[in-house]
């Protein structure tokens, strides 16, 4: 197999075009091109040729986990899923995510304590927190360690309780404020506890 022509300029992911005689073309790294010595008028057999295709696979794993990792905080799992979702092949994803684990670039238990921090300063509750770890792939033995850092929850009931709810507030507001705070995944019984303290009546649980 021959090489028609390189590229002389990289894309903005950084490749280059590689056009083979056959009508191909490859999207290379500049690893890969330095890898394999590659430029125009280089003739490939078929077993550099699968080599080269391999190789680049890898290569193309890792520089797309580099730019995930660097867009938002991911799980090992989350990044993997992310990684064959967009084509990689699942073996070159497996390598990906293990090269990214020994750089110290993926690490569960701190993304997960990230994934938390930031739920906190939305003001969300616990149960909201869990769905966030859940979503990211966060494995459950992680959860109660990134979880122990969320502050307990009357103290943001209370603020949001005094931001929605005026001195005397009728059934249908209180009704509204409690299902906001469900939704921002605050537990009926804190919820309820700290109601009571500001002498509101809610006995039983709330309506659907």
């Amino acid at each position: 197999m021959r090489i028609e022509s390189v590229s002389e300029k990289a894309d903005r992911a950084g490749q280059y075009y590689v056009k083979l005689s056959d009508g191909r073309t490859l999207r290379l790294y500049p690893q890969t091109l330095g890898e394999f010595n590659l430029y125009q008028g280089r003739e490939l057999e078929e077993e550099e040729l699968t080599r080269l295709r391999q190789s680049a696979g890898a290569v193309s794993a890792k520089m797309r986990a580099v730019r995930i990792v660097s867009a938002s905080a991911v799980s090992a799992r989350d990044l993997e899923s992310r990684l064959r979702h967009k084509g990689e092949n699942p073996e070159d994803a497996r390598e990906a995510v293990a090269w990214m684990q020994e750089l110290q670039l993926v690490d569960d238990l701190d993304t997960a304590k990230q994934l938390v921090r930031r739920g906190v300063s939305r003001g969300y509750g616990k149960n909201r927190l869990r769905q966030m770890l859940y979503e990211k792939q966060i494995p459950k033995e992680l959860w109660e360690e990134a979880l122990a850092q969320a502050p307990e929850p009357d103290q943001a009931i209370t603020r949001f309780l005094d931001q929605r709810l005026g001195p005397e507030p009728d059934r249908k507001e209180l009704k509204k404020t409690i299902d906001a705070l469900l939704r921002r995944g605050y537990a009926w019984q804190d919820i309820r506890r700290v109601l009571s303290r500001r002498g509101e009546d809610v006995d039983g649980e709330p309506e659907e």
